[in-house]
């Protein structure tokens, strides 16, 4: 095939006249046949007023090579397909079903791949099927009533799903993993659009159904999900994990166990860390607090005037080095999205943010996040950072009382307690309140937290306006554990596969997923490598 790119076209253009610029690009007329794709789409804002969009496309045509070099054009290449194949199955099957623990996208995408090998997995979750999550989730941010099992936090396609549902990644991919988990979700229901989109997203309304959808097609395969499920103990054999427990109350057999625990399952992390025999420790994060804005303001400073109102909700990326040498920076940007109770302990409150797939909210938001080291929690105990976040989440509950507590930037600045909104109120799920939050976060990060605010306005105009409005705690960035894991991806007991953003092996859905696809893909591997020993 030919990739095509920096290829540019007006805001307004059609797909006519897409299709006009590949023929113009390669030199071929109306009458010759060819195929092509949209492999990326994006915005190029930099010279206001006038936007374009920038393309990258595949184009499949007779001569391909010839093409080529006929154009000579450092923007026209011949490529060849990434297609990622699962690995063969004809290894020995384990003595037992795999168990993924965590159905998250590290655990779906692990049971997918396996179920597409044969394996028939079971899939452990603490909390409940996604249709059952979502009325828990409603309720609790109309009530305050918190299910500890079924939330934000815990349920079927974990914390990703109430979240904005991006599907970007910074991690390489030339095995073409990062293609197949967006065509996966296209397959079972979200837009196509997020397969050429340079951020795409798919918002929570569409990723509940997608979800539902791709765990109903592994049941058909011979998958089994059991939901309610909380793994609470494990035991060895000659140094092999041999059984776990499920809910302090049944015991069953394993041999291959996957660990996509998530980032909140503490209490998995304190049973791990009580056996002490898989090595765990402690890894840096970054903590802060939600940042709203009014979306069309973002709109206006992003796109210009002219463009402001008609382009999709503007999204924006920043960060900075600041004087103490730590990093802060956007995370988890919702265009059009909501601020959320993200809580799942009783008496600890969390937040973080979400959008539907319409990014029809009234505000912008993003975690405006510090990085945190283990030596800011005396990480020589591999559960120091867990209780770092327990310290922070405990805190903003009794500031708020259990509601989110909120304040204007320019307040937090002076030290004094908000009252009022400024020139827009906030777009929150769960209950909030005005306070003063100055002391939330240890001095040192707060001063860098204002510093970073001050230095993003010099690239997104009013980012710092003192009616900005915070809320806090940002505690859940991502997992404070590693639990290590060697080449061939299993912990240091025999059958046990670290995995996902709670292993702290991935940093969102995307990494997430590809990374339950690399363990599914060890296991394949060490399957056939026993019965070649055989």
């Amino acid at each position: 095939m030919i990739r095509i790119s920096q290829m540019k076209l007006p805001i307004s253009h059609t797909r006519e006249q897409l299709e006009q610029k590949i023929r113009q690009t390669l030199k071929v007329d109306r009458e010759c046949p060819l195929e092509y794709r949209i492999v990326r789409k994006s915005i190029d804002a930099r010279k206001k007023p006038e936007l374009i969009y920038v393309y990258s496309v595949d184009v499949w045509m007779q001569d391909e090579a010839y093409r080529c070099k006929k154009v000579n054009n450092n923007n026209v290449m011949l490529m060849q397909e990434k297609k990622y194949h699962f690995p063969s199955a004809d290894g020995k099957q384990p003595d037992h079903r795999p168990v993924i623990v965590g159905a998250g996208p590290a655990g779906l995408f692990c049971a997918y791949a396996l179920t597409q090998m044969g394996y028939c997995p079971v899939v452990l979750e603490r909390g409940k099927r996604v249709e059952e999550r979502t009325v828990d989730v409603e309720r609790f941010w109309e009530t305050g009533v918190l299910d500890t099992v079924s939330n934000v936090q815990f349920g079927e396609g974990g914390a990703g799903t109430f979240s904005d549902g991006k599907l970007n990644t910074l991690v390489k991919d030339p095995a073409g993993r990062n293609r197949f988990v967006l065509e996966t979700f296209v397959k079972f229901g979200a837009p196509e659009h997020i397969l050429y989109e340079n951020k795409p997203h798919i918002g929570t309304d569409i990723l509940l159904k997608v979800i539902r959808n791709m765990r109903m097609s592994m049941e058909n395969s011979g998958a089994e999900f059991r939901f309610e499920s909380c793994m609470t103990d494990y035991r060895t054999s000659l140094g092999q994990v041999s059984e776990i427990e499920i809910n302090h109350s049944c015991w069953i057999p394993v041999s291959t166990l996957v660990l996509a625990i998530g980032h909140s399952a503490r209490d998995t992390f304190r049973m791990l860390g009580a056996k002490g025999e898989l090595h765990m420790e402690a890894k840096a994060f970054a903590v802060g607090f939600r940042v709203e804005h009014p979306q069309d303001s973002i709109n206006l400073i992003q796109y210009g005037e002219k463009y402001a109102s008609v382009l999709p909700p503007a999204p924006y990326k920043v960060t900075a080095n600041t004087a103490n040498k730590r990093g802060v920076y956007s995370f988890c940007m919702c265009p059009g999205g909501y601020v959320v109770n993200a809580s799942s302990e009783e008496k600890k409150l969390a937040v973080n943010g979400m959008s539907y797939s319409g990014r029809s909210g009234k505000n912008a938001n993003s975690a405006i996040i510090v990085s945190v080291t283990p030596d800011d929690f005396d990480g020589r105990d591999a559960l120091a950072g867990v209780r770092f976040q327990e310290k922070l989440e405990e805190k903003a509950y009794v500031l708020g009382n259990g509601r989110i507590p909120q304040q204007l930037f320019g307040d937090f600045c002076r030290n004094q307690a908000s009252t009022s909104y400024g020139a827009y109120e906030s777009d929150t799920k769960g209950a909030h309140i005005l306070c003063n939050m100055r002391g939330l976060l240890p001095e040192e990060v707060e001063t860098s937290f204002v510093e970073g605010m001050h230095r993003f306005s010099k690239t997104v105009k009013g980012f710092d306006r003192e009616d900005a409005i915070l809320s806090g705690v940002e505690s859940r960035t991502s997992s404070p554990v590693r639990i290590s894991r060697g080449e061939s991806f299993m912990a240091s007991v025999g059958g046990i596969y670290p995995c996902g953003e709670g292993a702290g092996y991935a940093g969102g859905i995307m990494s997430a997923a590809m990374d339950g696809l690399k363990v599914a893909e060890a296991i394949a591997k060490a399957s056939a490598s026993e019965i070649k020993q055989q």
